[in-house]
């Protein structure tokens, strides 16, 4: 299958880069969120702690707790946001989205620490 090429974004420096942390994490728990037609709430171990992550998957997946025990990756240092009533503490690293694709987990090619640092 050829993907039409979406066009590339802006130049960026590695100091802009360097400011985003993208790290390892399992998914531990996945929960619906009451009133959305789109949201899932993940519980996620980063090492020595966890995070609540809000993602727009729920109608991506046929069977969202097939994520359970998944390793994947996360941006933590983006500030926390409300959806529907519940904070999100940063956000699902997925591959395709973007492109209009049925979005598939960016994971590590090893199981490695949970809270392990991407770059």
């Amino acid at each position: 299958m050829d993907l039409a090429v979406a066009p590339i974004k802006p130049p960026i420096t590695i100091a802009d880069l360097d400011k985003i942390d993208i790290r390892v994490g399992t998914i531990l728990a996945v929960e619906d969120v009451m009133g959305s037609d789109k949201l899932l709430k993940l519980t996620v171990a980063l090492g020595n702690f966890h995070r609540t992550i809000l993602a727009g998957m729920k109608q991506e997946r046929e069977n969202p707790q097939e994520l359970v025990g998944k390793q994947a990756l996360f941006v933590i240092n983006l500030e926390p946001r409300k959806m529907m009533g519940q904070s999100s503490e940063g956000m699902l690293f997925d591959i395709g989205h973007a492109d209009g694709l049925a979005p598939v987990l960016a994971v590590p090619e090893n199981k490695i620490p949970d809270g392990t640092r991407a770059g």
